[in-house]
């Protein structure tokens, strides 16, 4: 609810700045929609990131879980060449 309430604003103000600035309703029309898709690429990207920030940290805890599991597999061997000798 809040998005859409930022994203209006953010449209509205710039459609009445550009209005102002121009005094042409046609290219306050075109800004607008201009920044409407720069608003919508950025929001795509940004969910692209997140999902790739969360799946390379993701990537990170299964290798660190790897490495623990590897660690005691070391040590299990060690305690059972212990044991043998």
């Amino acid at each position: 609810m809040i998005f859409c309430r930022l994203l209006g604003l953010v449209l509205c103000g710039n459609a009445i700045t550009v209005y102002l600035a121009s005094h042409s309703i046609p290219l306050a029309v075109v800004a607008t929609l201009a920044c409407s898709l720069l608003l919508q690429v950025v929001y795509f990207g940004s969910v692209l990131f997140l999902t790739w920030r969360s799946s390379c940290a993701c990537r990170a805890g299964e290798r660190a879980e790897h490495f623990g599991r590897a660690g005691k597999l070391d040590s299990n061997q060690d305690l059972h060449e212990v044991t043998n000798e």
